[in-house]
């Protein structure tokens, strides 16, 4: 009967406003419990702990990880705390909070020393010919990423107690487990024993495990570990909480009078904004849901009251209809033209390979008898070096690079009448011109590539085109 309900980081951060919405807000008693929530670190601080997400900036892990001296790494890992007990300052004000801040800061300040020992003794044993820092490095990181999600998770469980909820801290980083368990084992052995009934249980983002979960989704692991909470307890419900509504559009480019909630989709659907992405969650977590058949719901964490939008293995629109305007603007289209490519089944898969191994994501190909074209995600560093190593791969070909961004059209049930042609007018319409067109035969995303200057304002035609258009003539 219990759901399982994710909380990012920056809605974290307004920790006091969920208090008054998600968390207890006017709830009975009743109300408060058979809940579990999955927490990220406060916004901000895994950037301070491992690197900054999007700038590179060097944070703990990435200093201590390029051999820096034990001072750089260190004083990293002491604003790391300052800021830490400052937000604890800023969560428990006054006097009646004297006995949670004392808690929470000797929680940060124990944490915080653990790690610094333990990083002094390895920088000390890699000192040693025989002892290698970069075979150590992986446990380092999820070493420090474990902080932060024990922080917000340690505090929460604080501030609940504080005003009379029965609240349990399900500290999921195996900070004093002698062996790690499996994944599954890790859960299970953490919830094993715990009344949901009567116990809120706020579970840490990071889960520590044999597996380590940070080798294969690095920074994506909440979502992870929230689906596993979710599928090893048997929830009736997943739950993300985000800071806006999963809406036809971006409200930002279209405006907040012009989107609607999308209500209901499936999975497949949030597959499509995945590749895009644009992740209602990641689609490994997703899978593990979708086995299990639980259903997961994505909520305003701000707008407690609204249904939010829920998404289900089996659900398709009744009538067929684009649901949501979505796609991205950091893509790099790689044209390889080469008339010895015909007849050549190797040609595509040994690309493929290369642009895996630089880490480059590729969003979506197309290819005719004499050129194929990669739409990838990455830097525009490694896209280079792509550039370059298929010249040297194929040096009778010639290789092109384009700025681009792809807009895409997506529902659950999409074989609208007409759609490609709606599509070409508007764009053409608004000015913009269709470097390329993909649409399966399923029928359940269409991707339009324009260029880069051009993102903007295809969302804005499509939207009108394809979603306002169409509530315009329902609301007649």
């Amino acid at each position: 009967m219990h759901t399982v309900e994710k909380i990012g980081g920056t809605s974290m951060s307004r920790f006091q406003e969920l208090m008054d919405t998600i968390l207890v807000g006017n709830r009975e008693e009743a109300d408060l419990y058979n809940r579990i929530f999955v927490v990220s670190a406060y916004g901000g601080i895994t950037n301070m702990l491992l690197e900054h997400k999007k700038t590179g900036e060097a944070g703990v892990y990435a200093r201590f990880a390029n051999a820096e001296s034990e001072e750089a790494w260190e004083s990293a890992l002491n604003q790391v705390q300052a800021r830490m007990l400052e937000i604890n300052a800023e969560l428990f004000i006054g006097e009646s909070n004297e006995f949670e801040l004392n808690a929470a800061d000797k929680f940060v300040d124990d944490r915080i020393q653990d790690v610094r020992d333990c990083m002094k003794s390895l920088h000390h044993l890699c000192s040693y010919g025989h002892f290698q820092l970069e075979e150590h490095l992986m446990k380092v990181r999820e070493m420090l990423a474990s902080l932060g999600e024990a922080h917000s998770g340690y505090n929460a469980v604080l501030a609940l107690r504080k005003v009379g909820v029965n609240a349990h801290f399900a500290d999921l980083t195996g900070w004093n487990l002698d062996k790690p368990l499996s994944f599954d084992e890790m859960v299970a052995e953490t919830f094993k024993g715990i009344d949901f009934a009567s116990q809120l249980v706020i579970a840490t983002g990071y889960a520590h495990c044999a597996e380590g979960l940070m080798k294969t989704f690095d920074r994506g692991y909440s979502e992870m570990t929230f689906s596993k909470i979710a599928t090893v307890t048997g929830a009736r419900e997943a739950i993300i909480h985000k800071e806006y509504h999963l809406s036809s559009a971006d409200p930002m480019l279209v405006g907040t009078e012009n989107v609607v909630t999308i209500g209901r989709t499936n999975y497949d659907v949030a597959d499509q904004l995945s590749n895009l992405g644009m992740e209602a969650i990641h689609p490994k977590a997703a899978k593990g849901l979708r086995r299990a058949g639980v259903q997961l719901r994505v909520k305003n964490a701000f707008e407690p009251d609204h249904e939010g939008t829920l998404i289900s293995q089996d659900y398709h629109s009744e009538s067929p209809r684009v649901e949501i305007i979505a796609g991205r603007k950091d893509v790099f289209g790689i044209e390889i033209f080469d008339q010895e490519m015909l007849g050549d089944a190797e040609y595509d898969i040994r690309i493929s390979q290369l642009l895996a191994q630089l880490k480059l994501y590729v969003v979506n190909k197309d290819a005719d008898a004499n050129s194929i074209t990669y739409y990838v995600g990455g830097s525009r560093k490694m896209v280079n070096r792509a550039a370059k190593l298929i010249e040297e791969m194929y040096p009778e070909g010639l290789v092109q690079l384009h700025n681009l961004a792809i807009v895409s059209a997506i529902g659950s049930h999409m074989k609208v009448q007409g759609i490609l042609a709606r599509t070409a007018v508007a764009l053409a319409e608004a000015g913009i011109n269709v470097m390329a067109l993909h649409q399966s035969i399923r029928q359940v995303e269409m991707q339009c590539v324009v260029n880069e200057d051009d993102y903007e304002q295809a969302v804005i035609a499509l939207h009108q085109a394809l979603i306002e258009r169409r509530m315009d003539v329902a609301a007649a």
